[in-house]
C-alpha cells in the first residue's frame, strides 16, 4: 500500500471527524445529543459490530489457526500493559488524565481504522486474522477500560455485564467453536454495526469542538503519548514477534493494528462512565492526525 493511498484512508476518517465537529457548530450535535448517541453505540451498533465480525464472511479456519492467532495476541496485550504500567507515571497529570495515559496505551483503534488498513495492506484474506486479534481487546475494553478510565472507587460490576461485554464473549464462543448462525443475521448485524465507525467518529468531532485546539496541539503529553502509541509499542511488538518466529502475515497484521491511533470507545465509555472525555477527545484527535505520517512510514520500514 503506497504513501498516498494510506494517507486518502486515514483522510476519509479525519473528514469524518470534522464534520462532527461542525455539526456541533451548528447546533446538530452536542449535550445531550452526544450523550445519547455514546448510548446507542455503547447498546446496539457496537455489539451488532462485534458479534458482525465472525457471522459474516468465509468460513472460520480450524480452531489450532484461531487459537495460535490467540497466542500472538496474548503477546500483544501483554506488551501493551507492559507499557500501561510504566509510561502514566512518567507522564503525570491528573488522576483523570491518567486514566486516560492507561486507555490510549492500552486500547488502540484496532478496528475502526485497523480494518480497513489491514485489508489494504495485506488483502482481504488477512481481515480474519485482524478479527481475531480484536476479540480479547472487545472483552477487555469494555471491562477493563472503564475501570482504567474512572478508576476504582467510580467502577461497578454492572459494567462487567455491558451488551458490549455480552457480544464480545458470544462472538469469541463462536470464533472457537466454528459456529455460524444463519446468513440473514450475520447480514443484519453487518448492517446496524455499519454505522459504529462513521458515527463514533462524528461524536469525537462533536466533542472535540469545545476544545481549544491550540493548547491541544501545543500539550507535550499529548505528543509523547502518541509517539509512544503509535511508533514505540509497534516497533517492540515487531521485535519480538520476529524473535518468536511468527508467520509473517500475522506478524505484519499484528504489527499494523498496534500502530492504530487511540481507540475512540474511550470517548464513549468517558462519557457513559465519568471519564476526562476532553482529555480522552484530544489525544484520539492528535493520535489520529499523526497516524496519516507514522501508519505508512512503518509499513514501509518494517515489512
Amino acid at each position: 500500500m503506497s504513501f498516498l493511498d494510506t494517507l486518502s484512508e486515514m483522510l476519509v476518517l479525519l473528514f469524518a471527524i470534522a464534520a462532527g465537529f461542525l455539526a456541533n457548530r451548528m447546533g446538530i450535535l452536542g449535550g445531550g445529543t452526544d450523550k445519547k448517541i455514546s448510548r446507542l453505540l455503547l447498546a446496539i451498533t457496537l455489539p451488532s459490530m462485534i458479534l458482525g465480525s465472525v457471522c459474516t464472511g468465509e468460513a472460520l479456519p480450524e480452531a489450532g489457526v484461531v487459537l495460535g492467532t490467540l497466542g500472538v495476541a496474548a503477546v500483544f496485550y501483554l506488551l501493551e500493559f507492559a507499557f500501561v504500567l510504566a509510561a502514566p507515571p512518567l507522564l503525570g497529570g491528573t488522576p483523570g488524565q491518567k486514566g486516560v495515559w492507561r486507555y490510549t496505551l492500552a486500547f488502540p483503534n484496532v478496528a475502526f481504522i485497523g480494518y480497513p488498513v489491514v485489508s489494504a495492506l495485506f488483502g482481504p484474506e488477512a481481515l480474519f486474522y485482524a478479527v481475531i486479534l480484536v476479540l480479547p481487546f472487545n472483552l477487555m475494553t469494555f471491562t477493563l477500560g472503564p475501570l482504567m478510565l474512572t478508576g476504582a472507587k467510580r467502577f461497578s460490576l454492572r459494567q462487567m455485564f455491558s451488551p458490549c461485554v455480552a457480544a464480545s464473549i458470544l462472538a469469541l464462543v463462536l470464533a472457537l467453536g466454528r459456529l455460524r448462525p444463519p446468513a440473514m443475521i450475520g447480514e443484519a448485524l453487518e448492517f446496524v454495526g455499519g454505522v459504529t465507525v462513521p458515527l463514533s467518529l462524528l461524536f469525537v468531532g462533536s466533542l472535540l469542538a469545545g476544545l481549544p485546539l491550540g493548547r491541544m496541539l501545543a500539550s507535550p503529553r499529548l505528543w509523547i503519548l502518541t509517539a509512544v502509541r503509535l511508533l514505540a509499542l509497534p516497533s517492540v511488538l515487531c521485535f519480538l514477534l520476529r524473535w518468536m518466529g511468527t508467520d509473517p502475515l500475522i506478524l505484519g497484521v499484528a504489527v499494523t493494528q498496534m500502530a492504530m491511533p487511540a481507540a475512540v470507545n474511550g470517548s464513549l465509555l468517558c462519557m457513559e462512565y465519568g471519564g476526562d472525555a476532553e482529555c480522552m477527545a484530544q489525544i484520539t484527535f492528535v493520535s489520529t492526525l499523526a497516524s496519516i505520517v507514522t501508519i505508512p512510514i512503518l509499513a514501509a520500514v518494517l515489512f
